[in-house]
């Protein structure tokens, strides 16, 4: 399975796409971090981040995709941009068709690392490892992008597969 994950931002933005299957060691297909200019009007922001998911959807061609959760911060303003980003993200896997599954980043720090509180740093060497990178994916917004694609192909992956194939079962 091909899983797309996403590290959502509005000035940064981690974008992830993955190949394996549950419990096994997977292959990395693209990283990117994707930038908005801060001082960019919202609107050009919120399209920018737009074309260059869209681009890694049909250029890698995922089968899913696995956004991170918005989680409440201390800082309003920079809540809201994650969850307009987030939004953009989930929007466009919607166009594409594909299946769409949010994770906090407790859950995908325990899928990877086994722990819901493991650092950046905890969690960048378990993507490397797990992927078999040669090197440690920079900056953390690409690693964060990575293992919530990994956290969806251990965890959620296989509801999804199963429930697209139901779903193209019906319509015949």
């Amino acid at each position: 399975m091909r899983v797309m994950g996403i590290d959502p931002g509005l000035t940064r933005c981690g974008v992830g796409v993955v190949e394996g299957r549950p419990g096994a060691p997977g292959r990395m297909i693209a990283v990117e971090v994707i930038r908005t200019d801060p001082d960019a009007d919202l609107a050009d922001r919120l399209l920018r981040l737009d074309d260059g998911l869209r681009r890694h959807l049909v250029d890698c061609k995922p089968e899913a995709v696995a956004v991170e959760r918005v989680f409440s911060q201390h800082n309003v303003a920079s809540v809201i941009g994650t969850a307009q980003a987030s939004g953009v993200a989930l929007l466009a896997a919607a166009r594409a068709g594909l299946p769409a599954a949010t994770y906090t980043p407790s859950e995908a720090k325990a899928a990877i690392c086994g722990n819901g509180t493991a650092d950046k740093r905890q969690v960048t060497a378990m993507v490397t490892r797990i992927l078999r990178l040669e090197a440690p994916p920079k900056p953390a917004d690409a690693a964060d992008a990575l293992a919530i694609a990994v956290c969806h192909l251990w965890r959620g992956g296989m509801k999804f597969k199963l429930a697209a194939a139901a779903r193209k079962g019906g319509r015949r």
